[in-house]
């Protein structure tokens, strides 16, 4: 798989900080804490997997989170944002371009043959800062890397757009990982390790963390 790379704007022309933590959060705001409680996430479709790895022992809990990100217990669980079903988002979807709208649009993201899934989304009021943590398993390597594949293509195809620029930013693409810079302290990344394919996304925490949450991720992966 070739390295792609596309550059970010010259000038800020977009509301990246806002349309990007959206998109790393979906609904939730920016600067603002989330009130309520952490609920137990429903039946997804894990039910039945044919998965041979567990996602949920992949995942990474709060205690652990809160000590990579160094914000101990200011970092909280988003309320109703600790999910083990993929999520889209039609509305904000509609508001991207065709080739973006995978931006909101997880089954896209991880295509349509997950197994089972789980991802959940942090939030650090004090500072305004946010970090998810997912993880996508499939039945065998081959259609782990067939979905991987699949959203080096969506990336290059929502780069290519007159905002690209503002949703995927500079992206670079090796054979097991895409990574995505759109500014404003925010990246997403994923990685594709034997049968799953995990994303990482993070706002305003510096760029070691996410690494640090993708590292230990992988490392109970096996193969």
């Amino acid at each position: 798989m070739p390295v792609s790379a596309r550059p970010s704007p010259a000038s800020g022309r977009y509301p990246h900080a806002v349309l990007w933590c959206v998109a790393v959060i979906v609904a939730a705001g920016c600067s603002h804490s989330v009130g309520g409680r952490a609920l137990r996430s429903v039946p997804g479709l894990d039910d039945q997997s044919q998965s041979p790895v567990d996602v949920e022992t992949l995942m990474l809990d709060q205690s652990q989170m809160r000590a990579i990100t160094g914000a101990g217990d200011d970092l909280t669980i988003i309320p109703s944002m600790d999910g083990k079903i993929p999520v889209d988002i039609d509305q904000l979807a509609k508001t991207a371009p065709l080739q973006c709208q995978w931006i909101f649009e997880e089954t896209q993201t991880f295509g349509r043959d997950v197994e089972e899934f789980h991802k959940t989304t942090f939030q650090n009021p004090p500072r305004g800062g946010l970090i998810s943590e997912g993880a996508a398993g499939y039945r065998d390597p081959a259609t782990a890397r067939r979905a991987f594949d699949g959203l080096v293509a969506l990336v290059d195809g929502c780069g290519g757009t007159t905002l690209g620029p503002m949703f995927v930013g500079e992206w670079n693409a090796t054979p097991d990982s895409v990574q995505m810079r759109p500014g404003n302290g925010c990246e997403r990344d994923y990685r594709v390790k034997n049968v799953v394919l995990v994303e990482v996304t993070s706002c305003a925490f510096p760029g070691s963390v996410p690494d640090i949450v993708m590292t230990n991720i992988l490392a109970k992966v096996p193969g």
